[in-house]
């Protein structure tokens, strides 16, 4: 797989989870890929290891999304080693429950910081870089326009912010031939969500999904290399659902 070859990619949040498997899929494909962490550096350090061994280039970042200049720093190291830009993957992202009677403002604002503003900071920059072809994929989630267990309305907001400014960035990039998407995940397995799914009554995490299984992170990966290539020319503003059919 070369689809990507000769091309730099930037990752945020990209050192475990979806974020790993992006990484891992993106240098897969020719791709040198950087990547953003915050307080993962042994995984980081290991998947930079594990790429290096299979052929691949990557490159750890230790960059904090909400942390406006940090993001910028991370833009602009990734240039500095590579020479250019041509994809920005925006997957960093928190998710903090809780109802809206006790939510902590502080908590509210650490969400916008780094789920809404963050993507935004990295695309502002990234696209100072980018030529034709340049490629902007976010990460967002079904949550945008599906709920279905409570104390996550922040969550569900800042996801819905994500789809928004998708669409309004394709429309402000679609002249200077950048392409801007939106990769929404559902329940797809984590460390977490494996071990309730695999405990008494875990049947119910899987019971909304249509095929009856998590999704795995390899699954949003796919999508997101698909996006990432010229094979994806035409698809622009959009946001696209990995949920196995849960939102159907």
């Amino acid at each position: 797989m070369t689809r990507l070859k000769n091309k730099v990619a930037l990752v945020t949040g990209g050192a475990r989870g979806i974020g790993a498997a992006i990484v891992e899929r993106l240098c897969a494909e020719g791709a040198a890929v950087a990547f953003t962490y915050v307080t993962a550096k042994q995984p980081a350090e290991a998947l930079v290891k594990a790429i290096g061994k299979a052929g691949g280039v990557a490159l750890a970042i230790r960059a904090d999304s909400g942390d406006a200049e940090a993001v910028k720093a991370a833009v602009a190291e990734t240039v500095e080693v590579f020479g250019r830009l041509d994809i920005l993957v925006n997957n960093a992202a928190i998710e903090i429950p809780g109802t809206i009677d006790s939510y902590p403002l502080e908590k509210f604002d650490r969400m916008i910081a780094v789920n809404i503003k963050g993507p935004f900071i990295a695309a502002q920059e990234a696209v100072r870089h980018m030529k034709e072809g340049g490629r902007i994929i976010n990460i967002g989630s079904v949550s945008s326009d599906f709920m279905p267990v409570p104390e996550h309305a922040v969550y569900a907001m800042t996801k819905g912010a994500v789809a928004s400014l998708t669409r309004g960035l394709a429309r402000d990039l679609g002249p200077r031939g950048i392409t801007v998407n939106n990769v929404q995940p559902g329940r797809v397995e984590t460390d977490l969500l494996r071990a309730i799914s695999s405990a008494p009554g875990g049947e119910k995490v899987r019971e909304p999904v249509a095929l009856k299984r998590l999704g795995k992170s390899e699954e949003v990966a796919s999508l997101v290399a698909y996006l990432a290539s010229a094979e994806s020319s035409f698809v622009t503003g959009a946001n696209m659902k990995v949920d196995g059919g849960a939102s159907a």
